[in-house]
């Protein structure tokens, strides 16, 4: 049984890949770099060196895994949350597998939907039309008794952990890790962005990733821009924690203040172990 957790509030790109597929076009067709605004400077050569090889490095990724699972799960146990599943009272429905997959934001309609092109016979497919009638509501109709009992079993199967790790690549760590690439930041930087995103998506509203980018950019400049990286991320965990504030359920913000901050005031741009953070009291380590 998973321990007590702060959970987070989604908006879905659903909007966007339904007006994408209108075009023929996917968004795996578009570089991560389109899904947050307007242009950049060129990036200085030194800070693409520095970019190069950030939080898509296999080690770096897992452990960007572990801390977004640290809070969302209170495990470091990332790979064991394939089958997690509960409405946590939150608005969204049910929330599920290794990134928090809600049935009220459209994320895990989407996933269901890969999973079931991918392997028709599989215990979920039965559920489709339930989630596509309850995508934007808290609804179970549809789902209860048996969709918890399907998910988990679910879970079991490799195609349906594959699928839950492409999207989540696809939704969130791939535009996260792009945009703080174009942007000029190293990894910690790059983290910051995927743990935005995952927590506050990646829509048009004023605490979506996108705003909160936007804050922080005016109030310094990345590195891309000629600015001090230092500076320019904690302006983003400032305007973070600003958009945090903005939903009681979200008021603890330890996960910027006892993790990503304490990271970067040690100068850890690069992220690199021994780790030691605290997330909503508990204490986690990364040697």
């Amino acid at each position: 049984m998973h321990a007590p957790h702060k959970r987070t509030v989604r908006r879905s790109n659903r909007s966007v890949r339904v007006a994408l597929v209108a075009l023929g076009l996917t968004l795996t067709a578009i570089p991560a770099t389109a899904f947050a605004g307007t242009a950049l400077a060129p990036t200085a050569v030194h800070h693409q060196e520095a970019a190069a090889n950030g939080l898509d490095d296999p080690e770096k990724k897992d452990i960007a895994m572990q801390l977004v699972s640290s809070a969302e799960n209170s495990t470091l146990d990332w790979k064991g949350q394939y089958g997690y599943i509960e409405d946590i009272g939150d608005g969204r429905g049910y929330t599920a597998g290794i990134i928090g997959f809600c049935s009220g934001t459209g994320d895990m309609l989407d996933l269901v939907e890969l999973y079931t092109e991918r392997e028709p016979d599989n215990p979920l497919a039965s559920y489709l039309p339930a989630l596509r009638e309850v995508d934007g509501t808290d609804s179970h109709d549809g789902l209860d008794p048996g969709f918890s009992a399907a998910w988990e079993t679910a879970a079991g199967d490799p195609a349906f952990q594959q699928a839950q790790n492409d999207e989540r690549d696809r939704v969130y760590f791939d535009p996260a890790v792009g945009r703080g690439k174009s942007d000029g930041l190293g990894t910690l930087g790059q983290f910051a962005y995927y743990d935005a995103i995952v927590m506050h998506g990646n829509g048009g509203d004023s605490t979506s990733f996108g705003s909160i980018r936007e804050r922080a950019l005016a109030q310094a400049e990345p590195p891309a821009r000629g600015g001090d990286e230092v500076a320019y991320l904690n302006a983003f965990l400032d305007a973070r924690v600003w958009a945090m504030r903005q939903e009681e359920a979200h008021s603890d913000t330890s996960r910027v203040d006892t993790a990503q901050r304490v990271f970067l005031d040690e100068g850890n741009l690069n992220l690199d172990p021994p780790l030691d953070w605290k997330v909503y009291g508990d204490s986690f380590h990364i040697g």
